[in-house]
């Protein structure tokens, strides 16, 4: 089976979907074709693709012409889309709950497609959580970010000239990123507290070190797979107060709040930013779903009320080299389970789709949306698409 490894095209993507060692682990029955340049962005240059044994391609056309499965970082553009020849195998973040044109492309293109971010969150699939690695790194850049911008100290300082209190960060979300922020600001010695609408996530939260406010909404405020859920608006209203008036108090707000398909929730108001302590810093890592915080315009930093808003995109880019690494593993990992053994059959896939993570994470196969909640908001969006 020859896997294709595309350069990404996306504006600042600098991740590459497989890395030289994930090249190396491959077994039999694979053979790796990597695009002119794919990995050098993450400083994986193409000569050490070349020493595990990969293919280099000149182009994509040519890439994607000899390929029987293509493993992504981002969601193809229709272009890239009209490269990829009928019954491959596509997986990588799709989007298939953001982006409706392209999941009724992607059946039009008879591709067997297969998302990240639809893995189940089941044990036997964490190797292949792409979402956790990646928001992982999003947390930990965010506090840097944070640091950066303050025009103070994150530690208490005892110095000659005086004590330096530490900075207080009031984190907004106790997921994979929240958490790993609350985790890098502390080792940076900041005060940390943390608000999050699941009572569970309590334990870990205080583990890390920070204080964990608790704003005594229900146990539904999460679904089985522990992601938040959306709340009532006299719940959401009663948050942005609670918020509001821990705002007054803080250096910095990470906000990470995010709902799974649907725009991010609002928590943090036009009239909390201006009640902020000037030169405060607020780093919304929800900007592309809308924004936790009413002022942050995606992909800008600016300054309202005196208060710095950084709105990144993207911010595991950034990270390219390690980013890369930890969805390397991921992809390999999904990939090599859904495709079963190929070392015999000429590199036929063995799909199952009787096993949960193949079923729960295939958006297409046979030119059908063969996702239940993809087809549903399809379906949603124009009734008569079958």
């Amino acid at each position: 089976m020859k896997i294709a490894v595309p350069k990404e095209i996306a504006e600042g993507e600098r991740r590459v979907t497989l890395i030289p060692e994930s090249v190396s682990r491959l077994g039999e029955g694979f053979e790796v074709l990597v695009q002119a340049g794919a990995g050098e962005a993450a400083f994986f240059p193409d000569s050490a693709y070349a020493e595990v044994g990969a293919t280099i391609v000149a182009d994509a056309a040519s890439l994607y012409a000899q390929t029987d499965a293509i493993l992504k970082v981002r969601a193809p553009s229709l272009d890239e889309l009209k490269l990829m020849p009928a019954g491959a195998i596509l997986a990588g973040f799709l989007e298939p709950l953001t982006n409706p044109q392209l999941a009724r492309a992607l059946a039009a293109a008879k591709l067997t497609s297969f998302a990240m971010e639809a893995v189940p969150r089941i044990s036997r699939a964490q190797k292949m959580d792409a979402l956790s690695s990646q928001t992982n790194i999003a947390g930990y850049k965010a506090a840097i970010m944070a640091a950066d911008a303050l025009p103070k100290f994150f530690p208490m300082l005892m110095t000659a000239a005086g004590t330096l209190v530490p900075a207080k960060t009031l984190i907004l979300g106790a997921g994979v990123a929240g958490l790993q922020a609350i985790a890098t600001c502390r080792r940076l010695g900041a005060v940390v507290f943390a608000f999050d609408i699941r009572p569970a996530v309590k334990e870990e939260v205080e583990s890390l070190g920070a204080k964990f406010i608790d704003v005594g909404l229900e146990e539904g405020a999460a679904d089985a797979g522990g992601y938040a859920t959306e709340v009532t608006e006299e719940s959401a209203e009663r948050n942005r107060r609670v918020i509001h008036e821990r705002a007054k108090e803080s250096d910095v707000i990470i906000s990470t709040a995010l709902i799974p398909g649907r725009p991010a929730p609002l928590l943090v108001t036009a009239d909390a930013v201006k009640d902020m302590k000037p030169g405060s810093v607020i780093v919304d890592l929800a900007g592309e779903t809308g924004g936790n915080c009413e002022l942050t315009e995606p992909g800008a930093t600016v300054v309202k009320h005196g208060i710095t808003i950084i709105g990144p995109l993207n911010l595991p880019s950034e990270v390219a080299m390690h980013a890369s690494q930890m969805y390397s593993r991921n992809i390999m990992s999904l990939f090599t389970h859904v495709v079963g053994d190929v070392s015999e059959g000429e590199g036929t896939p063995r799909f199952d789709f009787d096993d949960e993570i193949t079923a729960g994470s295939c958006i297409t196969r046979d030119g059908e949306i063969v996702s239940e909640r993809v087809r549903a908001l399809v379906e949603g969006e124009n009734p008569r698409l079958r």
